[in-house]
């Protein structure tokens, strides 16, 4: 099982640079096919997530990152779908695990890099609140932003991706096993379960892009709350 998940990640990984190799080897004022894909991809993370919400400058520091997390995933998630495949590359939970850990390590670099003294502080710390009552928020601080933030990141992947697989497993065996094993009456049951496994085939190419987006954006607002002007 290992094996095939390392086989279907590497299968991604060149899927992916193969793309973008031949979005980018000839650039050209009138863009050809490959070209505008890939051009329409990179400014959707630069437009819509980077800059969005880091503005011009923390948004161009931070695109290699956004840009490599929205691709890497949205092509991991994709192999969920292809035949032969049918398995997410971030149904394995050591992928989101390192992309939550890379978005947890970005987050904190960015909050040291703008506020060395500061940043800490703030976060555990923060503005407003009666002196007295940071024995209970401190603590609460420290779970919700360097405990819980990196968990739910890898969690929200993980399980979205798996639930998915499941689903499309369990339709298609559902196909199967009326139309194979039971034969007779039971096949019209059969043409259902491959008409929703279809739907739920579509919709999981929406969730593969989704998931991507989510995760992405969610560490670009993590890095926007390190980088505000209070810390």
């Amino acid at each position: 099982m290992t094996l095939v998940c390392d086989l279907i990640q590497f299968i991604a990984t060149i899927g992916l640079v193969l793309f973008l190799w031949l979005g980018t080897r000839r650039m050209r004022v009138v863009p050809g096919r490959f070209q505008s894909i890939a051009e329409m991809g990179l400014d959707f993370v630069r437009v819509n997530i980077a800059e969005d919400l880091l503005g011009k400058k923390d948004g161009q520091r931070f695109l290699p990152i956004l840009t490599t997390m929205f691709f890497m995933i949205l092509f991991f998630n994709i192999t969920g779908i292809i035949p032969f495949m049918n398995l997410a590359g971030t149904s394995i939970i050591a992928v989101p695990l390192m992309l939550a850990v890379i978005s947890y390590v970005t987050f904190i670099y960015a909050g040291i890099k703008k506020s060395p003294k500061n940043f800490f502080k703030n976060a555990l710390f923060p503005s407003g609140v009666p002196p007295f009552l940071y024995i209970i928020v401190t603590p609460l601080e420290f779970l919700s932003t360097f405990i819980i933030r990196p968990v739910t990141l890898t969690l929200r992947l993980l399980m979205n991706m798996i639930v998915g697989h499941l689903m499309l497993v369990l339709f298609f065996s559902a196909t199967q096993f009326f139309l194979i094993t039971l034969g007779g009456w039971w096949s019209a049951l059969a043409a259902g379960s491959l008409a929703f496994g279809l739907a739920f085939t579509l919709f999981e190419i929406l969730v593969a892009f989704l998931q991507a987006y989510v995760f992405t954006i969610l560490t670009a607002v993590y890095i926007q709350l390190a980088v505000a002007e209070e810390h």
